[in-house]
């Protein structure tokens, strides 16, 4: 890979790890710390989560407008100043104030990364953004690790190594980025979309995916709300509960050799990935649902990884294959958005649930949605094959 490629790798490990020290902890940190009960928990990540939605779109209209460089310094420079203020001041009105500036200046420098990772290598096709998918998990990786051990001591720490991380990926940013000569008039942005939908099959086709991707974020997301908070019930400590998102990045980067032969045989049949990995999600959650201690956990997550490895690279590629030549970035800022809404919606929606009515029932619903997902899949082709029928026809009668 060119240089500016792996130093866009490098950057966004160095800020996927600081982003990680923190998320992780954000509930228990909430609930445990704060005194907060688990559905102002979960309203404060849906605000966060919100945030990161305007966030995203910002940051890609200012790569179109300016280019990644002036984009990732500014996420940087707001994310910075907001994990100033959470090291000084740990009130809880300060902590969701910062925590949600966190998610919109964080989404300013996603999607910018992206982007420039696409201009800075367009010949490498999918091994550029293999690579940056590789390098969010190591350090998914590593993040909670460091941070479990951290906020063994003292939560005071988790922020100040956060800021010190993002002061790492600004140096990163200053000396790497502003000598690459990445033009953003390459990238395609949703801002720039002004063609009407003509074909309404891949369109709908896409709308059902959604729907299916959506209930599975809303699940995927509890283990970093409601799941957390209720290992600390149970007795699993903070660095226990880290080890299991370190277990995640590191099984997502070394497992790869290992399902390669179930994806060559059905690497061009989406709806099978589809299926198989939201089955394994299911599992995943009626483990989880009698678990009561780690390695009960461990097992779970173990699962759920397996068939995120399935769904999460799929759902996009679906995405590229429906999308009409010169759509493909609309098409993407649906999936992405979808995606970011799921991780909005969960954490309240978990807590009411949890507050309400007790974890074992949001178990029961989380698996009955995420298996709803199975169906999504299953049907998602319909309006492509009723469109194909009717040009057919049409064909037929002319």
């Amino acid at each position: 890979m060119p240089k500016r490629v792996w130093l866009l790798i490098i950057g966004m490990l160095v800020n996927v790890t600081g982003n990680s020290f923190l998320w992780p902890l954000t509930t228990i940190y909430m609930h445990d710390y704060l005194g907060k009960s688990l559905s102002v928990a979960g309203l404060v990540l849906m605000v966060n989560a919100a945030a990161a939605i305007v966030g995203n779109l910002l940051g890609g209209a200012l790569f179109d407008k300016y280019g990644g460089y002036k984009s990732v310094i500014g996420g940087i420079i707001l994310t910075s100043l907001a994990l100033t203020g959470l090291t000084i001041w740990h009130d809880f009105m300060q902590f969701a104030v910062f925590y949600t500036i966190i998610g919109f200046s964080g989404g300013i420098v996603f999607p910018s990364m992206y982007a420039m990772v696409g201009t800075a290598w367009p010949e490498g096709g999918r091994k550029a953004f293999n690579a940056i998918y590789l390098a969010q998990n190591v350090g998914v990786a590593i993040g909670p690790a460091m941070a479990g051990v951290l906020a063994a001591y003292s939560f005071d720490y988790i922020f100040a190594a956060n800021l010190g991380m993002y002061l790492l990926f600004f140096l990163i940013a200053v000396f790497g980025f502003k000598s690459m000569s990445i033009s953003p008039s390459s990238h395609t942005s949703v801002f720039n979309e002004k063609k009407k939908i003509r074909k309404r099959g891949p369109f709908y086709a896409l709308m059902i995916v959604c729907a299916g991707y959506l209930l599975c974020w809303i699940g995927y997301v509890q283990w970093q709300s409601t799941i957390s908070a209720y290992t600390q019930e149970i007795g699993i400590t903070l660095p226990q509960y880290s080890l299991l998102w370190t277990i995640n990045g590191l099984l997502i980067v070394i497992g790869q050799p290992f399902i390669r032969p179930i994806m060559k045989r059905i690497e061009d049949n989406i709806k099978s990935q589809l299926v198989i990995g939201i089955l394994i999600m299911t599992v995943s959650y009626l483990v989880v649902a009698f678990a009561e201690d780690f390695s009960m956990f461990v097992i779970a997550m173990v699962i759920l990884t397996i068939g995120e490895m399935f769904v999460w690279p799929a759902v996009p590629a679906l995405a590229n294959q429906l999308a009409p030549k010169g759509r493909e970035g609309f098409y993407q800022g649906i999936v992405n958005s979808v995606a970011t809404s799921g991780r909005m919606i969960g954490p309240l929606f978990g807590g009411l649930m949890v507050d309400l009515y007790g974890m074992q029932a949001l178990f029961m619903v989380i698996t009955v949605l995420v298996a709803a997902a199975i169906i999504t899949s299953l049907l998602y082709d319909r309006p492509l094959k009723k469109e194909l029928n009717e040009q057919l026809q049409e064909n037929f009668t002319q």
